[in-house]
């Protein structure tokens, strides 16, 4: 029988972890297939307080998780294949741990970005491809960047990428985008930014060195070009990882969890939910660490009010 249970090592599991173990309500944190979640898939992070000359990301997490240790912190590697939520104990499923009893859990489990699933795309994650403007566009000043959705991200990373790039261009497989109007007569109204709509990404191309260009199909005429470019910003959105849970917390209509504003709260008690799994808007790294931290304080909060500490 645990007093808390951590699901997911990004920086909102590994904050919750700290401030637990500090508090000794000795945690166990659950490790899932990508231990470290999505600051693994980013080279260097340079936007994290602390840390004047940037830090690689998967270097920042390793030091997140030791730190945790430090105070006693247990870490374990499993799959959550299902959970109880509505029973007392929690009642958790785990590959590769059996049965795992808790008093209170934090999901912290994040989101997945959707990838396009060309050839030469997830092998050039951090050399030229990106699914992240605000973490990654310092680095291509100057330089061609394109764009690849439809939806109101897409139009917001074209516009934010505009500050740095020389020329950012959209890549969308249709004619017709899903963005909001407004959104997408800001993009169009931003002379930095050029169109290639109805084209079919198919390929990444790339050197030792990083992306070259995007290899796209024209879907009227079915002719093949490659557009020259230095980077390549995946905008098609992403998905919570809250499958899981069987529809047992409440969610909105995307499947991120729904807290209780000003808190880590869900919608049964005694579960609490931070990180990207629950914040679609800012998804950064320090946003998530402070969601973490209110985690493990509002968890420990419920196990005195409870009387279970």
């Amino acid at each position: 029988m645990h007093n808390v249970v951590v699901l997911g090592t990004g920086p909102a599991g590994l904050t919750a972890a700290i401030y637990l173990a500090r508090a000794n309500l000795n945690p166990v944190v659950i490790e899932g297939p990508e231990p470290g979640g999505q600051l693994t898939l980013t080279t260097e992070v340079e936007n994290f307080p602390g840390f004047p000359e940037g830090i690689m990301g998967p270097e920042l997490m390793d030091n997140m998780r030791k730190q945790a240790t430090r105070f006693g912190a247990e870490f374990k590697r499993g799959w959550v294949t299902s959970v109880d939520l509505n029973s007392q104990p929690i009642k958790l499923q785990v590959d590769g741990i059996g049965e795992v009893l808790t008093k209170t859990l934090i999901i912290s489990t994040g989101a997945s970005a959707k990838w396009i699933g060309i050839p030469g795309e997830k092998e050039n994650v951090g050399k030229g491809v990106s699914t992240c403007a605000t973490c990654d566009g310092f680095f291509f000043r100057g330089k061609k960047i394109i764009v690849v959705g439809g939806g109101d991200s897409a139009m917001e990373e074209a516009n934010f990428l505009t500050k740095f790039a020389s020329e950012v261009r959209l890549v969308h497989r249709r004619n017709d985008m899903r963005a909001s109007k407004i959104m997408q007569d800001r993009a169009r109204a931003n002379e930095k930014i050029t169109w290639s709509l109805n084209c079919t990404p198919l390929e990444v191309e790339a050197t030792g060195m990083g992306v070259t260009g995007l290899k796209v199909m024209n879907n009227t005429t079915g002719q093949e070009e490659v557009i020259k470019t230095d980077g390549i910003f995946v905008a098609i959105g992403h998905n919570p990882n809250t499958s899981f849970l069987n529809g047992q917390l409440e969610t909105d209509e995307t499947g991120y969890l729904i807290v209780k504003p000003g808190t880590s709260e869900t919608s049964i008690p005694g579960v609490f939910a931070c990180g990207d799994v629950q914040d679609h808007r800012y998804r950064q790294a320090i946003t998530a660490a402070g969601s973490g931290c209110m985690a493990a304080l509002d968890a420990e909060r419920f196990l005195e009010s409870n009387g279970i500490h």
